[in-house]
């Protein structure tokens, strides 16, 4: 079977230097798919061989397991960003390879509020329907109106609408319902032009009303989460100690009033933070769990540890394995499922 011209499939390539976390053994066979052309030969070529098939992004929400992936990997580079002004409203619709932070600053920079707390998260917008990113009161859900996709098992082009991504908290259809059937092509998020800052989060409105902001823009609520961002090493900066991370580990665990009563009651004098969702689940803070379990900033085991800047964020050091850190991650969950009943679940995806 001869493989088609424009189709350059490696073998063996290393794939920790295309994470944040930096551990990981290689991918078996591995193609850079900068137009969808070539993503969709790449497809093909998978399911012509029966091979596993594993998309990434930018690397910063996945763990490779050590001995790597007996599977095609396609690193998804489509560029290109596109804008269509509708009714009181713009949609801005850009290719999945494009790096998120920069899609923000394209938004915020032209006046259109609805991404601006959604500043510094590292990624590509590929990622974000999937795991409806969110942050500082705002989630991508929030403004996306069609995700394009290509499904893995007609071979075909889509268009999806927000009601069939299925989002929830971190969750969407593409990460739980139907996890692998969609490679996501492109989003469109409909923005509001001249809109008002979301400012609805305490540490956000807090910090504007430090800086004496009685008019806050949207670049001045940018400005604030990136600040906030940075205090927490949630924002890839090149020489932070922190830097090797996924970010948050673990999501906020949603848990039912009675569950979230014995949390209390297991805390004795101390008070965990609760906020009521709706449908009636309680969410609960996860950074809150792990310290109230025993476990504190900065605290490593070996080559793994936590941030010395936020409890969530699990560091790999120099010398770290994949199983270091899931080991790790682990042991947060006993500890925390022993202290207070919960068990808290990963954020990142670990790739078989």
């Amino acid at each position: 079977m001869t493989e088609p011209a424009a189709l350059r499939v490696r073998e063996h390539v290393a794939l920790a230097p295309y994470t944040t976390l930096g551990v990981g053994g290689p991918a078996r066979w591995f193609v850079e798919a900068k137009d969808e052309a070539t993503l969709t030969e790449a497809v093909a070529w998978a399911r012509e061989r029966r091979v596993a098939l594993r998309i990434l992004g930018g690397g910063s929400n996945i763990v490779v397991p050590d001995a790597g992936v007996d599977a095609l990997v396609v690193q998804v580079a489509l560029r290109g960003i596109a804008t269509h002004e509708i009714r009181g409203a713009v949609d801005v619709t850009a290719a999945a390879g494009e790096p998120w932070d920069d899609l923000v600053a394209f938004a915020v920079g032209h006046g259109w509020a609805g991404l601006e707390c959604l500043s510094g998260i590292p990624g590509l917008v590929g990622a974000t329907p999937m795991q409806n990113v969110g942050a500082y009161g705002q989630e991508v859900s929030d403004t996306v109106v069609a995700v394009r996709a290509l499904d893995t098992t007609r071979g075909e082009t889509v268009t999806l609408s927000p009601a069939q991504c299925g989002f929830a908290y971190r969750n969407s259809a593409f990460k739980s319902r139907e996890p692998g059937r969609y490679v996501v092509l492109a989003v469109t998020y409909r923005l509001r032009p001249g809109g008002a800052p979301t400012l609805g989060y305490a540490d956000v409105a807090r910090d504007i009303s430090a800086r004496g902001l009685t008019a806050p823009t949207l670049s001045d609520a940018r400005t604030s989460v990136l600040a906030i961002r940075r205090t927490k090493s949630m924002v890839l900066v090149a020489g932070d100690p922190n830097r090797r991370s996924c970010g948050s580990f673990f999501t906020n665990p949603l848990v039912t009033p009675e569950d979230a009563e014995r949390v209390v009651r297991r805390a004795g004098d101390a008070t965990p933070p609760r906020w009521p969702q709706a449908g009636g689940a309680v969410k609960l803070s996860a950074a809150w769990l792990i310290e109230h379990a025993g476990f504190r900033r900065g605290q490593r085991e070996g080559a793994v540890g936590l941030s010395t800047a936020h409890a969530l964020a699990i560091v790999a050091h120099d010398g770290a394995r994949a199983a270091d850190v899931l080991a790790f991650a682990r042991r947060l969950q006993d500890a925390v499922a022993e202290r207070f009943g919960v068990r808290l679940s990963l954020e990142p995806a670990v790739w078989q």
